[in-house]
């Protein structure tokens, strides 16, 4: 069966769903249908901060994970959202130690957040896009592209409850901040494991660069 590549295009808070959950949105590399997948919190985060290429003070599951099969000499060679039941998905972890492969079924949110850590590409089939993809018109996917464009296709971590913050100018305006000052919250907001301030602190320091 022919797979279709697929690439991570959004990730934000679920409307339609109970508190808690996040929509991960992946698009077909080479067209313009899309496939929205409800994910649960801790699962965006891991997703998230691995975009954002945030370093935790603690190694996360999925980090764990990477660790214990790098231990075993064992790599991740790509992910496929392999079914979907009663609007449910499934996945499989393709892996392989060199010599024999094996395809491990798990969550897609447990996939695509180990599959990122490995630098492994996402898949799924004709079949599922079909039955769960969305279709966007030439005006929206236009819509889609500019959005993406302007936004540097960055995924924001919204995904961890917010402590008290440090008190922000004008609503999270980090531009009167010093250099010194802005690197000292951002690692304030890294061991407070506040990944979506942390990434807005570094979007900051990102500019003055």
């Amino acid at each position: 069966m022919k797979k279709i590549k697929l690439e991570i295009l959004g990730l934000s808070s679920s409307q339609s769903q109970s508190s808690g959950s996040f929509a991960l949105v992946l698009g077909e590399s080479d067209g313009n249908r899309r496939l929205p997948i409800i994910i649960g919190m801790f699962e965006a985060q891991a997703i998230a901060i691995e975009i954002e290429k945030i370093i935790p003070n603690r190694p996360m599951t999925h980090d764990l994970f990477k660790s214990f099969a790098n231990s075993f000499h064992f790599h991740v060679e790509e992910i496929i959202i392999s079914d979907l039941k009663e609007g449910v998905f499934f996945a499989k972890i393709v892996c392989t130690d060199g010599l024999k492969k094996n395809e491990i079924d798990a969550r897609p949110s447990d996939a695509i957040a180990i599959g990122l850590r490995f630098d492994a590409p996402i898949f799924t089939y004709e079949t599922i896009l079909a039955e769960a993809g969305i279709v966007l018109t030439d005006e929206e996917e236009e819509e889609e592209k500019e959005k993406e464009k302007s936004e540097k296709k960055e995924i924001k971590a919204e995904t961890k409850a917010k402590p008290k913050k440090e008190p922000a100018k004008k609503g999270d305006d980090y531009k009167s901040y010093s250099v010194d000052k802005l690197n000292e919250m951002l690692k304030d907001a890294i061991d407070k494991e506040d990944y979506e301030r942390a990434a807005k602190i570094r979007d900051e320091l990102g500019k003055r660069n």
